[in-house]
């Protein structure tokens, strides 16, 4: 039976299991799981969901865009969102590397029950800030962030909350969980 893995990805941790450079935190410091690989990516400085398996397949439904695999994201950003940010958001914008497609995107507030960041994000009192939803169903490099900072909503901080069903509930940073290796329901 295929292994999957949910980890919670602390920000600082490459999404690979070795490194050329020491002294960089990955993979192999929170999963001793032989075997398994990231379904994805997250950015060294992107918190959040990351799902391992040793599924060849699975992998490629979770990772490849023309399955649209829904991937929900909170990002805090610099900023108040209006109205017409959200509705660029929620039509897709234009990129570099072309139109993004269209994406949930919601105001929403800070979970209260939230671990700290470590290190904090830079924090200034003349800029506020405000946290989103966004539901996307592709995923190019740096896409949160590159969309957010498009509309004038720079991303301070990121953290995928979901893939497909499966969710960051109950994992604090560096904490993982086997799970079942199902698609379309919830685990």
């Amino acid at each position: 039976m295929p292994r999957l893995i949910l980890f919670n990805k602390p920000y600082d941790v490459l999404t690979q299991f070795t490194d050329r450079e020491a002294g960089r935190a990955t993979l192999a410091d929170y999963v001793p799981v032989p075997g398994v690989y990231p379904a994805g990516r997250l950015d060294r400085d992107s918190e959040g969901l990351l799902v391992l398996t040793d599924d060849g397949p699975l992998i490629a439904r979770i990772a490849q865009p023309r399955h649209k695999l829904a991937k929900v994201y909170w990002a805090q950003v610099e900023g108040i969102p209006t109205d017409q940010a959200l509705g660029n958001l929620r039509r897709g914008v234009i990129l570099k590397d072309g139109p993004t497609l269209p994406a949930g995107a919601e105001q929403m507030a800070e979970p209260d029950w939230l671990w700290p960041r470590d290190p904090p994000i830079r924090w200034r009192a003349a800029i506020p800030t405000a946290w989103l939803k966004l539901t996307l169903q592709e995923g190019r490099n740096r896409q949160v962030r590159r969309m957010t900072a498009a509309v004038g909503l720079p991303t301070l901080r990121l953290i995928r909350w979901a893939v497909g069903d499966w969710s960051l509930e109950g994992l604090a940073p560096g904490q993982w969980r086997e799970a079942a290796p199902v698609l379309g329901r919830r685990r």
